[in-house]
Parts: C-alpha cells; structure tokens; sequence
C-alpha cells in the first residue's frame, strides 16, 4: 500500500502486539467516555435541575436509545472488519468500495430506523410499562431523538471506519468537540430556555449532527490518500451480502447489553419512578466503567481482522493475551473506585428532593456490579478476536444465552427478591457468555476461516 501522504499511525501488523492495542485502545476508550459523558450530562442536567421525574423519563429513554447507538456502532464495526482485512491484504480497491457501500447502507438503516422509532415511539413506552407520570416527558425525549438517528449512525459507522484504518485518534477529537458542544447547549436549553427533557434532547441532536458532517468530511479526505491500480466501486450489492455476514452478528453482539437493559427496564418501572431514577443513575455509572472492557473488545477485533488479512494468527493469540492482561488491571482499578466513591456519583444525579429509596437503589446496583466487570473484559475480548476472524456463529449464540439470562432472571425473580434481582443476573450473563465464547476460542477454528481471498 502506498500513500500520498504519510501518517504516522499504529500498525497493527508489525507493531508489538501488547503496545498496538494499548496504543489503539486508549482513544477509544477517551473517545467512548466523553460519548457517556454528554449522554450523562443530560441526566445530571434534568436530575438536579428539572427534577427527579424528569430524570426518570430520560432513564426510561436511555434503555431504548442505547438499543439504537449499539446497532450503529456493532453494524460499523461488523463491517469495519472486511475494511481491516483488505487493508492487511493491501487490496486498497475493494476497502475503498466496502468503506463507501458501509456509509450508504447504514445512512438508509438510520433513516428507516429513525422513522419506525417516531411511528411506534408511544407504543414502545407503553409495552416497557413507563409510568404515566414521566409518559409524555419520555415521549418528547425520544422524539427529537428519533429525528437525529441518521446522524448518530453515521458518526458511529464512519468512527468504526477511521478505528478499522488504524486511526483511533480522529474519532476521539470528534467526541471531544461534540461533548462540550453538547454540555454548553444542555445548559443553555434548560437554564437559559427552560426547555426540560426537550432541551437536552435538541442538544444531543444538534452535538451529534455536527460531528457526523464534520467525520465525513474528514473521512472521504482520508481515503483519497490511498492510491489503487483496482476498480473501485461506489456500491456493491455482493459486498453488502459479504459484510452483513459479520456485521449483523456483531450489531447482536454490542447490543446484546442495551437489549438486555430495555428488557429489563420494563421489570424496574413497575418499581415506581424512585428506583427508576436510582437505576437510571447506576446504569449511568455502569455505562462508563464497561467502556474499557468494550473499547478492548473492538480494539482486539480491528488488530485481528488486520492481521487474519496478513495471514499472522500467531500475532492474534499474543494479542489476545495481552488484551485479558489489559481487562484485569482495569478491572481492579474500577472496581476500588465505584465501592469507594460508588455514592457520590449516585448523588451527582439526584437533587435533595428525591425519594431515599432512589439513592438505595442506585447505590447498590453500582456496588454490587462493580466485582463484575473483569467478566465483560473476557466476554467482551473474546468475542472481539471471534468477530475480527469473522468466526460470528457461537459468539452470536454466546450473547444470545447472556440476553436470555438477563431477561429471564430479571423477570423470573424480581416479583419475588425485589429490583436486585435485575442486577444478579448481569454477571452471571457475562460469565456463561465468556464460557461458551472461550470454549470456541480454544478449538482453533477461527484461524481458518476466510472472509476474503
């Protein structure tokens, strides 16, 4: 592969291994912590400034609107896996044709999805039984959030192709520059215009819609700096078939969480508002602290996809091992500082008016989970190298199993043990995920398997 222009970026081929993911990694997980952290804002702003009805009915709409972020992001990075791999095998023709048939299929899913969601948006809040207290607030939220779905799928999409470059970097300065957008205009809409539940959802649709203008426009700069002698394409509908093999496993896989938390959400509402709020705030904190455990996952996807391209399966089983050595020093670090400082974060979303019963449920949720996560770390790891390979069956199978743990635990359990039993069954999920996951690992057949020739 030549280039006009030379930039100095990872090179998940030569590189050592343990230094490339890490490298590669830690903007993802920056990147991925300020896109928690404008979607938090909005809680903290309506939680401590609106009121704790207010905080509900985003809480509520955040299960559903992480099911959609997760199929943007799982569908990019699905297909981001055939972009890696021809890039290893330097057939820079067939990336340039995949990256662009990528942009066009999922800019056309987050239309269609966007208008399916304001279509059915109240009777979605209806089967997750939403209170009607914090209904029409709820309703508004997901509204305006609808409206820039389009935008959200292709910021994440074209993320996913700059990270299948070996460019993690530019995504990162992208959420920089969206978040504290997004911050000002969350205070500007609510303090300023009092616009409640309505105002943060504007702010995050105009944050989102600006980053996704301003990645394409970056993007399409970057790909002309590949030089080819091959026939590039616009779209390919045999390409299309190729990379949905991948991505629609993967889409399952990142969502597998999201859907188990939309579920779910359903059991916690019949608690009443207080514990919604509570939950909204623990499943806030949550959402951070996985981001390591996530941004290692695709991390580890990338490197393999890029080296099964170069045909170095050896480099993928040392890399795989150093990731896992990654996921246990986050892992431990996470967990002392959610059971240190687990209650001031629970705080940091609540105002002196909400009910007790709130802080009790938010508190315990992050203490409890907080032991956990290393298992999201294996799960998250271990499905990444699967993916990265294109070896989609039993990691497929594997989140399928986490979901039905979840949803049945919670559902199963909580009219009798109460709202903990929404959070006993999350571990158990991640573990038995891992198990099966690993368990394909160890038979070797993922190295050879071949989505390209």
């Amino acid at each position: 592969m030549s280039m006009k222009k030379q930039k100095k970026e990872i090179n998940m081929i030569t590189d050592p291994p343990g230094r490339a993911l890490l490298l590669f990694a830690l903007p993802m997980i920056l990147g991925n912590l300020f896109q928690q952290f404008y979607n938090i804002i909005d809680s903290v702003v309506v939680g401590r400034f609106v009121g704790e009805e207010a905080l509900a009915s985003v809480g509520a709409s955040f299960a559903i609107t992480n099911v959609f972020i997760a199929i943007a992001v799982g569908g990019g990075i699905g297909s981001s896996v055939v972009v890696s791999q021809f890039l290893g095998a330097k057939q820079t023709g067939n990336m340039k044709t995949a990256i662009s048939t990528t942009l066009i299929n999922f800019l056309t899913i987050g239309m269609v999805l966007g208008g399916l969601g304001l279509f059915f948006n109240t009777r979605i809040l209806h089967l997750m039984n939403t209170p009607s207290n914090v209904f029409e607030q709820a309703s508004v939220y997901l509204s305006i959030y609808f409206i820039g779905l389009p935008f959200l799928f292709m910021y994440n999409v074209q993320a996913a192709v700059f990270q299948s470059l070996g460019d993690s970097k530019t995504p990162l300065y992208l959420l920089v520059f969206s978040s504290l957008l997004n911050i000002a205009l969350d205070l500007l809409f609510v303090l300023q215009f009092h616009k409640g539940v309505a105002g943060v959802a504007a702010a995050t649709l105009i944050a989102q819609g600006l980053s996704a203008v301003l990645s394409f426009t970056i993007l399409i700069r970057r790909i002309r700096t590949y030089e080819t002698t091959e026939l590039f394409h616009i779209y390919d509908w045999k390409m299309t078939v190729h990379m949905m093999q991948v991505a629609i496993p993967s889409t399952l896989q990142q969502s597998i969480v999201h859907i188990g938390m939309l579920l779910v959400q359903s059991v916690v509402n019949g608690f009443g508002s207080a514990v919604m709020a509570g939950f909204a705030a623990g499943t806030r904190i949550e959402s951070i602290c996985i981001v390591p455990m996530l941004a290692l996952g695709n991390a580890m996807s990338t490197y393999t996809a890029q080296n099964m391209g170069a045909q170095k399966t050896d480099r993928v089983r040392n890399g795989y091992t150093a990731c896992c050595k990654m996921a246990a020093v986050f892992a431990i670090i996470i967990c002392i500082i959610m059971e240190s400082l687990g209650d001031v974060f629970i705080r940091s979303f609540l105002n002196e008016s909400s009910a007790l019963e709130a802080f009790v449920t938010g508190i315990s949720y992050v203490r409890f989970i907080s032991f956990f996560f290393f298992f999201i770390g294996l799960k998250a790891i271990t499905d990444g190298l699967l993916r990265g390979a294109g070896d989609v069956v039993v990691f497929t199978a594997a989140n399928l199993v986490n979901l039905a743990i979840r949803v049945t635990g919670a559902a199963l359990f909580a009219p009798v043990i109460g709202v903990q039993a929404v959070w006993f069954a999350v571990p158990i999920g991640w573990t038995i995920n891992y198990i099966i996951s690993f368990s394909r690992y160890l038979t070797g057949k993922w190295e050879r398997i071949r989505l390209i020739s």
